[in-house]
C-alpha cells in the first residue's frame, strides 16, 4: 500500500506541471481539469475491475493518500462506491506488480486521455559513485491520447515524476510523515540531517 500511495502522489504532483494529461476528452474537445482525481484500477473479489477515484490527490499528504486509497479500495470491493467515485477520474493509475507483471502497456480509460502503468519491483544492478550496487527498479509506462498530447508532454511528465523525493526515498518520507513511528533515530543521525539513510528505493524505468 505504501508504494501504491507513493506512486499515486508522484503522478498527482507531476500533473500539476503537465496539466495537458489531466482531464477528459468530451464532445470532440479536451476539457482540462483543475482538480486532480486519480483513478485507481481495483480488482473485485468476484472478478472484473473498477476504477474509483482518489479525489484531489495532489493536495493530500502521504498518510492521507494511504488512508484514502485504503478507503476507496475497501468500498469498491464491498460494493459501496458512490457515482462520483467512478465518474470524476482525470487520469488512471494501474499497478499489476502484485501479479508478477513486469511491464504494463495500458489501454486508456475513456473519456480520460492518459494512463500510467506500473509493473513489479525487481532487483537491478546500477552504478553509484563509481561502484556497482544492488538496487530496486520498476517499469513505468504512460499511454497518451494523441488527439490531446504527445511524446514531449510525456517526457516532461516522467521528468517531474523522477524528481519526486517521496518515491525515491519512501521509508524516509514515511518516517517524516509519522513522527511517532517508522525508524528510530540513532546517535549521530542528527548531524547527518535527522533521519538515517533509507535503503535504496525503487528507481523508475520509463516508457511512453
Amino acid at each position: 500500500m505504501l508504494f501504491a500511495a507513493l506512486a499515486l502522489r508522484a503522478v498527482a504532483l507531476a500533473l500539476r506541471a503537465v496539466p495537458d494529461l489531466n482531464g477528459q476528452f468530451v464532445g470532440g474537445r479536451f476539457r482540462r481539469s483543475e482538480a486532480i482525481h486519480v483513478g485507481v484500477v481495483t480488482s473485485l473479489r468476484g472478478g472484473g475491475v473498477v476504477v474509483p477515484a482518489v479525489h484531489d490527490a495532489d493536495r493530500l499528504t502521504l498518510p492521507e493518500l494511504m488512508a484514502s486509497l485504503r478507503d476507496v479500495v475497501a468500498r469498491a470491493r464491498s460494493g459501496r462506491l458512490r457515482s462520483s467515485d467512478l465518474a470524476d477520474s482525470t487520469i488512471t493509475l494501474t499497478n499489476l506488480g502484485d501479479l508478477g507483471v513486469e511491464t504494463v502497456f495500458g489501454v486508456i480509460y475513456p473519456p480520460q486521455v492518459a494512463l500510467v502503468g506500473l509493473g513489479r519491483v525487481f532487483p537491478r544492478a546500477t552504478v553509484r559513485d563509481g561502484a556497482i550496487a544492488a538496487t530496486r527498479a520498476v517499469n513505468a509506462t504512460l499511454s497518451g491520447d494523441h488527439r490531446v498530447t504527445d511524446g514531449l508532454a510525456g517526457a516532461r511528465f516522467w521528468r517531474r515524476c523522477a524528481r519526486d523525493s517521496t518515491i525515491r526515498r519512501p521509508r524516509e518520507r514515511s518516517a517524516r510523515s509519522h513522527p511517532t513511528g517508522g525508524d528510530r533515530q540513532r546517535p549521530g543521525d542528527r548531524a547527518r540531517g535527522g533521519l538515517r539513510r533509507a535503503r535504496p528505493a525503487p528507481s523508475v524505468s520509463r516508457g511512453a
